[in-house]
């Protein structure tokens, strides 16, 4: 017996898999950028200077077609970080 992917499917993977997916994407990128934006907020120089480096760099890690749903969580997380 041979079986098919769903219809609609990309690869052999369910569509509603991959919304999950893209969704704990964009939740796991939104996360990182307020860590590192709660690292910012600390006095000590160190700290500040490694947290605006690491936020630097997720914020343009970030893929551009996950941008519009990490900014969503980061909306949700309260965070002031959003990406163009």
């Amino acid at each position: 017996m041979v079986t098919r992917p769903p219809i609609g499917s990309v690869d052999g993977v369910d569509p509603a898999q991959q919304c999950v997916r893209r969704w704990q994407t964009a939740r796991t990128w939104a996360r990182l950028i307020r860590e590192a934006e709660a690292l910012w907020r600390v006095d000590v120089r160190a700290l500040r200077r490694l947290a605006s480096q690491e936020l630097f760099q997720l914020v343009q890690e970030v893929p551009p077609r996950l941008r519009r749903r990490v900014n969503l969580w980061l909306v949700r997380f309260n965070v002031l970080t959003r990406l163009r």
